[in-house]
């Protein structure tokens, strides 16, 4: 996405003055893709020179605001790789995409919300007056979209709490690599204390505890009557104008519906019941028939193109 009104693009330690129309870039892969007529200036982070990732002593890890994703899929914990991999992105966006970008998006889809929401994290935000705060990832996004930044205050980073000893990671889309309709992330530490972040489903972070692991009961009472986010593609009614200039079609399955009615997270929680006993999917598993799958979808594709 061209941005005509843009006049400048300045480095930030040549900034100067925040002024109205400006805003930061960092990656890039968020702000270039929707049109943005009210912007003057854009900032450029990339030369800060702040460290990518930091650990601390205590376990806790400092991510900056400009790091990529592609260094979050690298680092040794499953859970960040398997967050990583929500993205509806190639390897390409994921070397050019940061994580203070995702959390400024504030999409309910953005996996490193997900991430950051569960493990804790407090985001360190810098005032254009040189005065700092610091906000929980959870309080940071406020809606679809929103956040709870001023104008011209900056995510420096955001620092996450020491990993728990034990994850898990559920993820469920309207299609097969589609956009994340419900993503979860569970966590336990060594005195059996579960906490459980659902993102995608919802247009901000949900954060609930419990003492013990949880049984799905205990985990729609938590919830509780959460507002549900069900404008996965565009239209909560199912309505409006296709990517592809079609009309949508509000009745297109009866699972479909379900989803929109009662929030993909509980779709996710019956399909796990469902496993039975001994059957529960490992987190982040692939279904095992996601190969054949694919192999259909890139053959269907090749019909097209012929």
């Amino acid at each position: 996405m061209d941005l005509h009104t843009v006049r400048e693009w300045t480095d930030v330690r040549d900034a100067g003055a925040w002024r109205p129309g400006d805003a930061w870039v960092a990656g890039g892969t968020s702000l270039f893709s929707a049109p943005a007529p009210h912007l003057r200036r854009l900032v450029d982070l990339g030369r800060t020179g702040w460290e990518p990732l930091v650990e601390h002593g205590d376990g806790r890890l400092e991510i900056a605001a400009t790091c990529t994703v592609a260094r979050i899929a690298a680092y040794p914990v499953a859970l960040f790789g398997q967050c990583c991999r929500a993205f509806l992105a190639s390897f390409k966006i994921w070397n050019m995409a940061t994580v203070g970008g995702n959390l400024c998006a504030a999409l309910p889809a953005g996996p490193m919300i997900a991430l950051t929401a569960a493990l804790d994290g407090e985001c360190l935000l810098l005032g254009t007056d040189g005065t700092t705060r610091t906000l929980p990832v959870t309080a940071f996004v406020v809606g679809a979209g929103r956040t709870a930044l001023r104008e011209g205050e900056l995510l420096r980073s955001v620092t996450l709490a020491a990993v728990p000893s034990r994850t898990a990671f559920r993820q469920a889309s309207l299609s097969t690599l589609g956009r994340s309709a419900a993503l979860l992330v569970g966590t336990r530490d060594d005195t059996g204390a579960t906490a459980l972040t659902v993102t995608a489903a919802t247009p901000r972070p949900l954060h609930v505890r419990f003492s013990a692991p949880p049984t799905a009961a205990d985990v729609r009472e938590a919830l509780g009557d959460a507002v549900w986010f069900d404008d996965l593609h565009g239209d909560p009614a199912g309505g409006g104008i296709s990517p592809s200039g079609s009309p949508r079609r509000s009745d297109r399955s009866s699972r479909r519906e379900r989803l929109r009615r009662r929030g993909p997270v509980h779709e996710l929680l019956r399909a796990d019941q469902r496993r039975g006993p001994g059957r529960r999917a490992a987190p982040g598993a692939v279904p095992a028939d996601l190969p054949a799958r694919a192999r259909l979808l890139r053959g269907q594709e090749g019909l097209r193109r012929r």
